[in-house]
């Protein structure tokens, strides 16, 4: 019962990451507010986890939407103890695509914006939404999900690299701005996990996830779950501006 009476906010809470958290969490004696843009998926998964466990639909990239989920969290739980920044889209096309020396293709404006939105500025969105709080209370723990590619780069992917790298810069600056009021701010960046999404992709691609894993295996919701649980609880006390790898020695190429 590492995090018995905490209360956590999860963003993307409807499934993958964000529904094991939501899970590991209630396991180990937290309160649990969850928001997603997906009303049903979302609805079920709170049901699911019990009376301790409460779910609203939010758009991540609206700051009032964000701002009266939490207001709303505070007026039900009376407190908020744990954020984890989990919402993230993917649009992906590469940068330019040529044949001969000619455009035949590139990544579109409106593609790069929606990640950017939901990816960095949601991240920005919820995390000034509870600092105030966590402040009041004497402290907190935010925990931003960022992604091996935001470390190392990945072909066809500048809009969700762009966004993850972002995630990492704001863990780091507000590691140092809110750390005197007793937050710890750290970043977790997974490999490839076996999320719902990625189960649907073509064993070709799977395969070639695999094949670029020491490990020979992708990840798994859980086992970065369980990394949340670990940064959330007081066992990393001393850990502030981090970023944690959790990629099973991912090693990207083009």
């Amino acid at each position: 019962m590492r995090l018995q009476g905490k209360v956590a906010v999860i963003t993307g809470g409807a499934a993958g990451i964000g529904k094991s958290t939501a899970q590991i969490f209630i396991r180990e004696g937290a309160r649990v507010a969850l928001c997603d843009i997906s009303q049903e998926s979302g609805s079920a998964v709170a049901k699911s986890l019990g009376e301790n466990a409460l779910f609203d639909r939010v758009d991540v990239t609206s700051r009032t939407d964000v701002q009266l989920w939490i207001e709303s969290v505070i007026s039900r739980f009376g407190r908020v103890d744990i954020l984890v920044n989990n919402a993230g889209i993917t649009r992906d096309a590469q940068f330019v695509k040529v044949k001969d020396r000619e455009l035949v293709r590139q990544m579109n404006e409106t593609d790069f914006d929606q990640v950017i939105s939901v990816n960095l500025k949601g991240v920005f969105n919820c995390g000034q939404a509870v600092a105030p709080y966590m402040i009041r209370q004497g402290g907190g723990v935010i925990l931003n999900a960022s992604s091996v590619v935001g470390l190392y780069g990945n072909f066809g992917q500048s809009n969700y690299v762009a966004s993850k790298a972002g995630v990492i810069g704001l863990t780091k600056v507000w590691a140092r701005e809110l750390g005197r009021h007793h937050i710890r701010v750290n970043a977790v960046a997974p490999g490839f996990i076996m999320t719902e999404m990625v189960a649907k992709m073509p064993e070709e691609v799977l395969e070639s996830m695999r094949a670029r894993t020491p490990l020979g295996r992708l990840g798994t919701p859980e086992e970065i779950a369980q990394t949340y649980l670990w940064l959330a609880s007081d066992e990393a006390s001393y850990l502030n501006g981090a970023v944690i790898s959790v990629d099973g020695g991912l090693v990207l190429g083009t």
